[in-house]
């Protein structure tokens, strides 16, 4: 589809709607098509963190912030598994396209930079709102997880698939090849998740430790979805809720601005 058919395809306001549900659809079917690694993949990893941190130190670890350990943990590890596949998504996606030579496929069409944005940032929601309903319904079917604020839980959820998706372009963008997307995946997001909460309440941690987990935005995403399922946290919800979206808007904006100039994506 060409510029000249521009015109022609942008109905409601100039918004080019179909372009971006079919990039948005492209996106979903791309994970859809190998579920078993996407989906399922998640599912079990989460499991066996459960279980081997149960078996590991669970018996003798006692209740914490008034829950069972393993209730505790669960939201954490819920969260990490979000973020980790939402990232994954949009930087994949964009770092094979690159790398291929073909990314040149999604820049042709008739797409402004809001709707480019809009479609991969989409594939990155699905996915990561497929596997938190995955992990979540098996949570509270084995371990009886509660889901205490519901809203609470569901707008983190959303709003961290937001920012890992837009953080996943981010990647991708100054990344020329896959073991380079890989050293940001192992050496900056893994941490980051790692280092947040999501195994133990931060109030465990020396003050100084305390103060660098307030910097960190993963925190406010785990420490939100905790308190949406479990209806306890290290934080203010509101506090997290705020800073998540400043962080979400800001990374947006920089993509968005990329997208627009078309910074490194032919790299």
């Amino acid at each position: 589809m060409g510029r000249s058919t521009d015109m022609g395809v942008r109905r409601f306001g100039a918004v080019n709607w179909l372009g971006t549900w079919t990039l948005a659809r492209r996106e979903v079917l791309r994970f859809m098509n190998v579920w078993s690694q996407t989906i399922m993949g998640p599912l079990v990893n989460a499991g066996l963190f459960l279980l081997i941190f149960t078996i590991a130190i669970g018996p003798g670890r006692g209740d914490v912030m008034g829950m069972p350990f393993m209730v505790f943990l669960a939201p954490g590890i819920l969260t990490m598994t979000v973020i980790q596949n939402a990232f994954a998504n949009t930087s994949s996606s964009i770092a094979s396209a690159k790398v291929g030579g073909n990314i040149v496929d999604t820049l042709m069409p008739p797409l402004s930079a809001a709707e480019l944005l809009v479609g991969y940032i989409a594939g990155a929601v699905a996915r990561g709102m497929i596997v938190a309903v995955v992990i979540t319904l098996g949570a509270m079917l084995f371990i009886g997880m509660p889901m205490t604020y519901p809203i609470w839980a569901l707008g983190f959820v959303l709003l961290g698939s937001i920012l890992m998706g837009a953080l996943g372009m981010v990647a991708a963008v100054f990344a020329n090849k896959f073991d380079q997307l890989s050293a940001i995946s192992n050496f900056l997001v893994t941490p980051l998740a790692f280092l947040s909460g999501t195994f133990y309440s931060i109030e465990a941690l020396p003050p100084f430790l305390q103060t660098l987990c307030h910097w960190n935005p993963f925190f406010y995403i785990i420490d939100g979805v905790r308190f949406g399922t479990l209806g306890v946290s290290d934080s203010s919800p509101w506090v997290g809720l705020g800073v998540v979206l400043i962080w979400s808007a800001a990374v947006l904006g920089i993509v968005w601005y990329w997208l627009k100039t078309g910074y490194r994506m032919k790299a």
